[in-house]
């Protein structure tokens, strides 16, 4: 494990790492999967030609609603299950393929489970030390200590799970996955057991913690608000296939699939035709950036932070509902042809449910679709 730097004060310690960090391209590639296809019954393939990479310290999620996938693919990785197509490499190494399945203890993969997995007979300390027995005994004390003082359990080695909070129990997870030094830490979901409010805490420290080792770590979760939050790229899934491969900011504002765009975050979809270079629909003329035909049938992906409302008489657009989240309100409003679309505004803008309103878009960017790919839009 590499020494870990002093922080400066008011700072945090992963600026220097944050995502975009510096020679991210030319660090060494710890992952690659190629194609790869896994099937738990005969004929029924779990993932399908999963195609992605992960370099030196970046951090991986993979992100999709249950059953995408996204668990299968981890348990590939971590050597839990073999393929039937494709290959899987770990520092240039195939440890899998049809016919080959290195052994998962032979990967050097760290894991975090979403129950943690921690003995319960056995001490934090102890924990941490579990797979540290190739290690003579000064180097166990030596190594655990490293480990509680980096994840801030100083103090706790003595105890048992049970008298631990939720938190903490992660955080020894955490350091006895990390003190066996692995190529690459895999996380299944490790945050689905904690409060909201402890939930948005341990995000940070991992993530903190992650970037000061520059550990590789792939994060299984169905919130994208979560990969968001943690990841350089993200991998989203669905039905066992690789919607998108991208970073998180591409991810929500260009979308390749509707998919895509409607599991990253609220997105409506109002349809369109192109005429004269440009997207006519019933909200405004849109750019045709994607350069469809003249006469293609579109439709127009609208995120409620690309729509402002200005109370206005006279108006066919209705606000029909006001959903209040604190530091802001998401608005649903009503168009003449029945369908719906929703404004983000500040906390502090508050209409009347059946107020007219006039529309004003403000996207920065536009996301075409071909009519047809978009099961909930209308014609």
């Amino acid at each position: 494990m590499p020494d870990l730097p002093p922080l400066e004060p008011g700072k945090r310690p992963d600026e220097a790492v944050a995502k975009g960090r510096p020679n991210e391209e030319t660090s060494p590639i710890v992952l690659e999967l190629r194609k790869v296809t896994c099937a738990y019954e005969a004929g029924r393939p779990a993932i399908s030609d999963i195609s992605l990479c992960a370099r030196k310290g970046d951090i991986l999620c993979l992100l999709g609603p249950s059953g995408c996938g996204k668990t299968t693919t981890l348990r590939v990785i971590a050597g839990f299950e073999p393929v039937i197509g494709g290959e899987v490499y770990l520092q240039d190494q195939l440890v899998s393929a049809a016919g080959l399945l290195v052994p998962t203890e032979e990967r050097r993969v760290g894991m975090v489970f979403q129950e943690y997995a921690l003995f319960p007979h056995l001490r934090v300390a102890e924990n941490i030390a579990f797979g540290l027995r190739h290690l003579s005994a000064d180097q166990r004390t030596t190594q655990v200590h490293a480990m509680l003082a980096m994840t801030g359990l100083i103090g706790f080695e003595r105890r048992y799970p049970h008298e631990l909070s939720g938190g903490q129990q992660q955080r020894v997870a955490l350091a006895r996955a990390l003190a066996q030094k692995p190529v690459i830490l895999l996380l299944d979901e490790p945050f689905s057991n904690l409060d909201p409010d402890m939930t948005g805490k341990m995000r940070q420290d991992l993530h903190d913690l992650l970037r000061r080792t520059n550990t590789t770590a792939i994060l299984v979760t169905h919130d994208h608000d979560e990969a968001f939050a943690m990841a350089d790229r993200v991998a989203v899934l669905n039905n066992g296939r690789l919607e998108q491969f991208d970073t998180p900011e591409a991810i929500y504002h260009m979308p390749s699939t509707p998919f895509v765009a409607d599991f990253v975050g609220q997105a409506d979809f109002i349809p369109g035709i192109v005429e004269n270079g440009k997207v006519l629909t019933e909200i405004g003329e849109f750019p045709n950036q994607a350069g469809y035909q003249g006469g293609a049938r579109v439709v127009v992906m609208i995120r409620p932070d690309d729509i402002h409302v200005i109370p206005a008489e006279n108006c066919t657009a209705r606000i029909l509902a006001r959903q209040f989240r604190g530091s802001e309100n998401l608005y649903m409003i009503g168009l003449p042809s029945g369908r719906v679309v929703h404004s983000s505004e500040a906390s502090t803008s508050v209409y009347p449910i059946g107020t007219p309103v006039e529309l004003q878009i403000v996207a920065t960017h536009t996301v075409l679709f071909d009519r047809d790919a978009n099961p909930r839009s209308s014609t």
